[in-house]
């Protein structure tokens, strides 16, 4: 609500308590942003060097992009470990009796550089700021080649961007850096620490849930908007731009992802990307976008009628959908297995599925297409619409982080902070690809009347979860998933977008 007040005015007139109050308005400073102290990296890495009896070890952070986009972003291993967030580092790390010491080396810019990049954080000032210091990059080589000599085993932190493909890392600037090591020193024993700094990523401390905790309200805010501005006749890329508009705006480092905005037939395509087509009055619009926040990436997906409106058959599979998502929640604690959770929404989406007459019968199995993965008796029908699994994965410093229910006996514990994020996807094109059996041409004339009326729906809902010592925590909570939540936002007005208008309406 706004002050009115007369014009003219004079400082006479306004009373001396409200001046006041409107001084100490102005410098109330702002909330300091949720961050992590050097102290945290340093337990971090001395986790990391416990198990280690005497050795060396070396970690690589990104290189500078060779085009100046995209811009340079540290990679997630290295930046856990350091928190430095500067390209062409390395840290190396020994230890002797007991005792660790840690160096980072980093190159230096010259002043002509810099009047095109910018300065980065001299070798004087590494320890400083980060804790740990410094030594010019180009002394790397030697020191390497010195503590090989010296016959203590290497331990090697990848420097992938994912840890999806550690196991194909062979072209990092680390590997072949390491590989001319070997070569030069051919006694030399290197180990892999990847799943040791897993590990650690796994559980995250209370500081990291702040950081994804402030990441999913960026996020929320994005959907909030995006759900108000959809209408037929927007451009996918118009609703990419206001969602990761709103990320930068709010303090976003970028958007975690590659943003997902698929209408119609592209909702049923799960990592869809193109972002390109003109939303049709009557379709679904799956929204698959979240913000990074100082490195920690939020993971939120909706799905909602273009028009505002769900139809019967657009309500069908969302509430099984919803359902779904929430019997797997219903699951979780720790100490519960993933599995049960998994099952619960299985048995879910199996009920629905069988309700809308999509699969034959519970157990009913096809004879797969390719690049489907089965069991020897074939696959259960439902995965023909339920492409992935009925739970999801852990969130942090890459949208798909570690967790601590991915190992040993597959638990949630304290520290899990992870998605849950259901789907059934309805493409006839997966369907066409079916080999010609008859145990699928069977299945096939039972359910292509429910196909071909569902055909082209894809939902998915996506939350993040973070399980604490006072529970578990929605942290996505603020944007609708309910039906009648999501068409009440829906009817407020629409956002106008940048360079005027609204999505759908003519613009110039």
């Amino acid at each position: 609500m706004l002050l009115e007040v007369p014009v003219p005015l004079s400082l006479s007139s306004i009373p001396l308590v409200f001046l006041a109050g409107l001084l100490a308005m102005a410098t109330v400073p702002a909330p300091a942003p949720p961050q992590i102290a050097p102290a945290e990296y340093a337990a971090r890495r001395a986790a990391l060097a416990a198990p280690i009896d005497s050795g060396v070890i070396v970690a690589f952070g990104g290189v500078e992009p060779v085009t100046f986009w995209p811009t340079f972003y540290q990679l997630p291993a290295f930046y856990y470990l350091t928190g430095f967030g500067e390209a062409d580092a390395a840290l190396v790390m020994v230890k002797r009796k007991g005792v660790v010491t840690a160096t980072m080396f980093v190159p230096t810019r010259n002043a002509v550089q810099e009047r095109w990049v910018g300065a980065r954080t001299r070798v004087a000032d590494l320890a400083a700021r980060i804790g740990i210091p410094g030594r010019e990059i180009a002394q790397l080589r030697g020191a390497i080649d010195s503590l090989a000599a010296g016959g203590l085993p290497f331990y090697i932190v990848p420097d992938v961007q994912t840890g999806d493909y550690v196991t194909e890392d062979s072209l990092t600037r680390g590997s072949r850096f390491l590989a001319q090591v070997r070569t030069a020193n051919p006694w030399l024993v290197m180990h892999s620490l990847d799943t040791a700094v897993s590990r650690l990523r796994a559980k995250k401390s209370a500081a990291e849930i702040a950081l994804l905790q402030k990441a999913v309200q960026i996020s929320v805010r994005g959907h909030q908007e995006a759900m108000k501005a959809a209408a037929p006749g927007c451009g996918e890329n118009e609703i990419q731009a206001l969602l990761e508009g709103s990320f930068r705006r709010l303090g976003g480092d970028r958007p975690g992802y590659g943003s997902i905005v698929g209408s119609g037939p592209n909702a049923t395509i799960l990592h869809y990307m193109e972002d390109n087509r003109v939303m049709r009055d009557g379709e679904l619009l799956l929204i698959d976008a979240a913000a990074s926040f100082a490195h920690y990436s939020a993971d939120v997906t909706r799905t909602f009628p273009v028009n505002g409106r769900f139809s019967p058959e657009q309500r069908d599979v969302y509430q099984i959908v919803r359902d779904a998502q929430e019997a797997f929640v219903r699951q979780i604690r720790p100490g519960a297995g993933y599995g049960v959770a998994n099952d619960s929404g299985k048995a879910v989406v199996t009920k629905g599925l069988l309700r809308l007459g999509l699969i034959q019968s519970a157990a009913a199995t096809i004879d797969p297409p390719a690049g489907m993965q089965c069991p020897a008796g074939g696959c259960w029908q439902g995965q023909l619409f339920a492409v992935h699994g009925f739970g999801g994965h852990g969130i942090g410093i890459e949208v798909h982080d570690p967790a601590q229910y991915y190992q040993g006996t597959h638990e949630f514990g304290v520290g899990d902070v992870f998605t849950v994020e259901p789907g059934l996807y309805v493409s006839p094109e997966l369907l066409r690809s079916l080999p010609d059996t008859p145990k699928n041409r069977a299945m096939l004339a039972k359910v292509r009347p429910a196909v071909e009326k569902y055909q082209g729906i894809g939902v998915r809902i996506e939350d993040d979860y973070a399980l604490t010592d006072a529970g578990l925590e929605w942290l996505s909570a603020g944007v609708p998933r309910e039906i009648p939540e999501i068409e009440a936002l829906m009817r407020q007005p629409a956002p106008e977008l940048a360079g005027g208008g609204s999505c759908g309406r003519p613009r110039i």
